[in-house]
């Protein structure tokens, strides 16, 4: 793995984790073992690692729902495995990234939020598409828009997100996100 991998891998966690003003860069050199000078020569600034951060792994979300698209035909079966990415994050002992830093976006460069706010509405259009096809099918039955829903139901999961971390109880995390897909199935 290249430097510069290892260092986006290593301060990815520990934002986390630790959230973004909750690590320097003396914890990332100290931990891919370099000097703090030679991290900032791959990212100058710590705003640049902060983008380097949100890119990466907006990328990287982009390709786990193309994934979930791809391997799952029914829009209830994209849904659960979308829960699936955050429970998976919660399991690791993370945030959401994007969720963590928007918890922190009034200290942050301002460079920051517009790519924070792009991951978000990624999401919520990716989750109002999912909505959308499961309501076509008969699969969901909502009122309201599929966009609505789709905020309701990302904002739910990163509060619930937050409340498990703050807690430390996990199942509340899963209880949450097993109501609100229930909510959305239509009634037999």
């Amino acid at each position: 793995m290249e430097m510069r991998d290892q260092i986006l891998s290593s301060a990815q966690r520990l934002v986390q984790q630790r959230g973004f003003n909750g690590f320097s860069y003396a914890d990332v050199a100290d931990e891919v073992g370099i000097r703090k000078a030679s991290l900032h020569h791959h990212f100058p600034t710590k705003s640049d690692l902060g983008l380097a951060l949100i890119e990466r792994y907006s990328a990287n979300t982009k390709h786990a729902l193309e994934r979930i698209s791809d391997e799952n035909k029914s829009a209830h079966d994209r849904l659960i495995a979308y829960v699936a990415l955050y429970s998976q994050s919660l399991a690791e002992k993370r945030m959401c990234l994007c969720g963590i830093l928007a918890s922190e976006v009034l200290t942050l460069d301002d460079a920051l939020r517009p790519k924070i706010d792009r991951f978000f509405v990624y999401n919520i259009e990716w989750l109002t598409e999912v909505l959308a096809s499961g309501k076509s099918q008969g699969v969901f039955d909502f009122s309201g828009t599929a966009a609505d829903h789709a905020r309701l139901f990302l904002s739910s999961l990163q509060g619930a997100m937050l409340m498990a971390r703050a807690s430390g109880d996990s199942d509340g995390f899963s209880r949450t996100a097993t109501l609100l897909a229930k909510g959305l199935k239509a009634k037999s």
